[in-house]
């Protein structure tokens, strides 16, 4: 039996409390903590692996100091394959709620010298360029194995 997938609006909404929480400083043992649940629940509510029931959904917004239609915003039923606009903004949203893009924000918001930050801002441009260049499949790097 093949595991259900979980809904993009799930995954979205959970990446959405994540973002707030992370933003706010919060830890999940914390976040858990004043709802009266297991860190592993919000951790289940953040992957998007368990749906937040209405009320609890009310009480996690309470808890982030946001109303709850904006845990929705720029949600879409298929996770935005319909519109490649709304693909990519949910794609970035989920990258900056991870550990990886969080804290890369982070510190990347502390640099105050525009031309550092325009520097850096080339410099990972670059980098994703020559990565697509070097992943991308032609006749003379295919693997046919």
């Amino acid at each position: 039996m093949q595991a259900k997938l979980p809904s993009p609006i799930d995954v979205h909404v959970g990446a959405q409390i994540r973002m707030r929480r992370k933003s706010l400083g919060m830890s999940q043992s914390a976040l858990a903590g004043r709802l009266g649940i297991t860190f592993q629940q919000v951790q289940k509510y953040e992957k998007g692996a368990n749906r937040v029931g209405a009320s609890r959904l009310q009480a996690i917004a309470s808890v982030l100091g946001v109303d709850v239609s904006s845990l929705f915003a720029n949600a879409t039923p298929d996770g935005g394959a319909g519109n490649p606009a709304l693909g990519t903004i949910n794609a970035m949203q989920t990258f900056v709620a991870s550990n990886e893009g969080f804290s890369l924000n982070q510190a990347f918001a502390r640099i105050k010298s525009t031309s550092v930050r325009r520097s850096i801002v080339a410099l990972v441009t670059s980098l994703a360029t020559t990565e697509t260049a070097e992943n991308a499949v032609t006749p003379e790097n295919k693997n046919d194995d």
